[in-house]
């Protein structure tokens, strides 16, 4: 018997049958269980056909934070239609909005209303679920199913380095991985799960699916705050967190962390896991202690990669590693002339899709999508011990005369002092040596670029250390988390005399 389903309308039909009454996704004081889930993806799939929208059109989706039922019903709708769905953010700028909308080619949008998402041209229609229902003649027989083939979501990325690029995923590659059997399904170990993950992010749309597949209903905060996080996991009994690190970085430094461990709300918890970046070192080992019964999972996938992701165990003994992952068969690190490196040597990571792949919208990029193979922009190495090192993003590795610094090394050691609340580091030109370390810092409390220094000589070599620190009270991040590394570089190049105290 093949227990996968071919697509995620399929999966949701299964579910709705086999488990209707049981809810799926809380989000605020909304409930939607699978049995309302199918039947109003099912009216709305209806209502778009009848609206005249044809197999393979493309419909966005706007649904804010605390819309998460609206978007659930209204994304399985438009698969369920066989159109293909243009997940939106709802903190993107107009012009982000309206790039998105163009590039894909979107003529309808699917909003949680009163008004079309701010950037929406006037040639492209808007809907919320009420109106297009409404609308609708009643008995619109049901959609075919669709193509496991075919296009069924264009997620745009985050943009941290530029504009956005549509990412194009098949039904098959939304559901691989997913199944029909209960006894398979995972987060098996309680009966709720919480994130608070923006609509519209890769990270959101994995809790979508894992709301569809999992044991555990998924519980989604509207927006994160660390007293929020902490209350619905208070409520819901979660037995699984799953985090970005600016977030996991604002948990720990939240007073309402230590009454909720005193109060053994986090005593369920058995999973933490964290995604969309590097978990600074000292970050980790901090969540390893506020929830101590909880393994600290490093998921490491990107957009274009999913459902390509490795599953990175955390372990506090080896804080210089996110983890090991459980198999090394799906990725390689390969060194300048393409072949494998070495154990211990440096090269790029490449992760191996194990359904079909994903691609960028109207372009063939051989130097992402190589086969199965997706490059991941990354450098990093593998020990004799079969644990990964992530060394830096690629293209921010710091070229300072002859030597080569990995910011991600830097921040590690930024997070470790004591009034560092949070901290990115990036290069900067040097008139002499090409580039130099720059820091940007969020303090907490009295801090000096000059003490900040003094406690970095015993954690960075000479070269690693900040030529210069800029103190700001928030890093300038984008939806899903990302630090723009952008920004602070405009920031300490157009102000250089304002970047140290």
């Amino acid at each position: 018997m093949n227990h996968s389903p071919a697509t995620l309308p399929a999966l949701l039909a299964h579910r709705a049958a086999e488990q209707g009454d049981r809810t799926a996704v809380v989000s605020g004081a909304a409930r939607l269980d699978f049995a309302s889930w199918q039947s109003r993806s099912g009216a709305l799939a209806g209502a778009l056909r009848a609206a005249g929208t044809a197999p393979g059109d493309r419909v966005a989706l706007s649904y804010g934070a605390g819309g998460w039922t609206e978007f659930a019903v209204a994304f399985l709708a438009v698969l369920r239609a066989g159109a293909v769905a243009v997940p939106l953010s709802d903190r993107s700028a107009p012009a982000a909005t309206a790039h998105v909308l163009a590039d894909s080619g979107a003529r309808l949008v699917l909003h949680g209303g009163p008004d079309a998402p701010p950037g929406t041209p006037a040639g492209v229609r808007a809907l919320t679920e009420t109106a297009a229902v409404a609308d609708a003649a009643p008995g619109e027989p049901e959609p075919p199913a669709p193509d496991p083939g075919a296009p069924a979501q264009i997620l745009y990325t985050s943009g941290t380095t530029g504009t956005p690029k549509g990412v194009v995923a098949t039904h098959a590659n939304l559901a691989h991985g997913c199944t029909l059997d209960p006894r398979r399904r995972p987060l098996r170990h309680s009966d709720s799960f919480v994130h608070a993950f923006p609509v519209g992010t890769n990270a959101g749309q994995t809790m979508l699916v894992n709301a569809l597949n999992a044991h555990a209903r998924c519980v989604t905060a509207p927006y994160f705050t660390p007293a929020r996080l902490l209350r619905l996991i208070a409520e819901h009994g979660a037995g699984s967190v799953f985090l970005v690190p600016a977030m996991a970085i604002e948990l720990l430094a939240s007073p309402a962390l230590a009454a909720a461990t005193a109060s053994g709300a986090l005593d369920g918890v058995r999973l933490v896991g964290s995604t969309a970046a590097a978990l600074p070192q000292p970050v980790a080992l901090g969540l390893d202690r506020a929830f101590p019964r909880a393994q600290i999972v490093n998921y490491y996938t990107s957009t274009e990669a999913a459902p390509a992701q490795i599953t990175l165990l955390f372990d506090p003994a080896r804080p210089g590693s996110p983890g090991r992952p459980a198999s090394l068969a799906d990725l390689r690190v390969t060194g300048p002339d393409g072949r494998d490196a070495g154990a211990g040597e440096p090269g790029e990571l490449w992760l191996r899709s194990p359904t079909s792949p994903r691609a960028y919208l109207g372009e063939r990029d051989g130097e992402v999508f190589r086969g199965r193979w997706v490059r991941m922009g990354d450098l990093g190495r593998i020990d004799g011990d079969g644990f990964l090192h992530l060394l830096d993003r690629e293209r921010d590795v710091v070229k300072s005369g002859a030597h080569k610094v990995s910011t991600l090394q830097v921040e590690d050691a930024l997070h470790a002092h004591p009034r560092v609340l949070d901290a990115a580091a990036v290069g900067v030109p040097h008139p002499v040596l090409g580039s130099v370390v720059a820091a940007v810092v969020v303090p907490d409390g009295e801090l000096t670029a000059a003490g900040l220094r003094t406690f970095l000589l015993d954690r960075l070599a000479v070269h690693e250390l900040p030529a210069t620190v800029l103190f700001l009270d928030a890093l300038p991040r984008n939806e899903g988390g990302k630090v723009l590394k952008r920004e602070l570089r405009r920031l300490l190049t157009q102000e250089p005399r304002e970047a140290t105290r």
